[in-house]
């Protein structure tokens, strides 16, 4: 009985013990995971949920959304409706904010922020026909595709930004469509950024591999020598270094220079400002992060693996093929997916070396973010982007658990 009772005390004695190390560790990440909420999660859901948000509209045009909530979307709406945007434009004109919804109309049909600022300088006066009054003033109030703009826009959640990012829209009924042809360039966009990050992740692992199976080969002293030259690039702005190749790929640059002097060429090469200007820049900014990985699992392959192989008759290549390759798939795996995920979100790079058919679809976030101010379809392309990451890190992470569970 007081064995019994001893070991009861013993056992609650480790649960409490162990109770208080849990709760003094989550004391400790504590203002580590408020950081991470506040500086971090915070701002990036602010952001993402302006993509669904839908407020201009209702806000500046209350009557007039109100109205139309109740219109079934067949013909014209009815008098109230004309009669309640002549009041809703009258009173934003008076308050200053008729621009803030006549912007957002404009996203949808082109042409729609002249239409809100010539119709609130003609508006009937009180007591004339609204209907007649609007459509006189201008054709497009007679029209049931202008209606139904307004209502798409009523709020407060929206579809209209990730349809946008998606090249779709909706049409006068509702249904979801195609967007037109010179409106279509996001998916495109997308293409072409994961077409330009899967080339320079390609160009690191050509580049890589090599350097750090050299890296992993030599004694610890004079691979530290090497390894400096492979951080270089931590220690130096990115942007620094993004110029330093305007410099070089220029046509009167360091490149082209030595082209014209070794006879190579007779004229100078358009390099910059050219998709080969990109990729060359981005693999150079991102080869140390291909090279790491590769060199931390390459470190820990026993090199009497290779020598064991040779004795058995394999050729160098095999031996390459059969041994070392298969065992440094985790390093390729990881350096690539880092590659592969900061190239998606390159901005800097190129907006300075590329074209305008270059640019990845980070430029186009910067630019609806801080050129158009169109925070919502800004908010809808990062999401997409968010999207597109989050989905290729799955397919990574099941890949990599197929791979580890076949050679185990």
């Amino acid at each position: 009985m007081a064995e019994g009772s001893a070991a009861a005390g013993l056992a609650h004695r480790v649960r409490r013990t162990g109770g208080r190390r849990r709760l003094a560790a989550a004391l400790l990440v504590m203002p580590l995971f408020v950081f991470l909420l506040v500086g971090f999660v915070g701002p990036i859901a602010a952001l993402l949920a302006r993509g669904v948000q839908d407020t201009e509209v209702p806000r500046v045009l209350p009557r007039v959304t109100a109205a139309l909530a109740e219109w079934d979307g067949r013909g014209l709406p009815d008098d109230a409706a004309f009669a309640a945007l002549v009041e809703d434009l009258r009173a934003a004109r008076a308050a200053g904010t008729l621009a803030q919804a006549a912007t957002r109309l404009n996203y949808d049909i082109n042409g729609f922020r002249t239409l809100m600022f010539a119709t609130a300088r003609r508006l009937p006066v009180p007591g004339e026909d609204a209907r007649a009054a609007l459509i006189a003033a201008d054709p497009a109030w007679g029209e049931r595709a202008t209606w139904a703009a307004i209502r798409r826009a009523a709020g407060p959640v929206t579809d209209f930004y990730l349809l946008a990012a998606l090249d779709l829209k909706r049409d006068t009924d509702g249904a979801i469509v195609a967007a037109p042809a010179e409106q279509a360039i996001f998916l495109d966009v997308l293409a072409r950024t994961f077409g330009i990050s899967a080339l320079v992740t390609l160009l690191c692992l050509a580049a890589g591999y090599p350097v750090a199976a050299l890296l992993a080969s030599l004694e610890p002293r004079r691979a530290a020598v090497l390894f400096a030259f492979v951080l270089l690039p931590f220690w130096t702005s990115l942007l620094v270094r993004t110029a330093a190749w305007v410099v070089l790929l220029q046509r009167e640059g360091v490149v082209n220079a030595a082209l014209l002097g070794l006879g190579l060429v007779e004229a100078p090469l358009q390099m910059i400002f050219t998709r080969f200007a990109v990729v060359l820049a981005m693999a150079h900014i991102l080869l140390p992060f291909m090279i790491l990985p590769l060199y931390a699992v390459m470190r820990a392959i026993p090199p009497g693996l290779g020598r064991a192989a040779a004795s058995l008759g394999a050729p160098p290549w095999l031996a390459f093929l059969r041994v070392t390759w298969p065992l440094s798939l985790p390093g390729v795996a990881a350096g690539s997916l880092m590659v592969f995920i900061q190239a998606l979100g390159y901005y800097i790079t190129p907006a300075l070396l590329g074209g305008a058919s270059d640019q990845m679809i980070s430029w186009f976030i910067a630019f609806y973010a801080s050129r158009t101010v169109n925070w919502g379809m800004a908010a809808a392309l990062s999401a997409l982007l968010l999207v597109a990451t989050a989905a290729l890190y799955a397919v990574y992470a099941r890949l990599a658990g197929e791979t580890q569970a076949r050679m185990a």
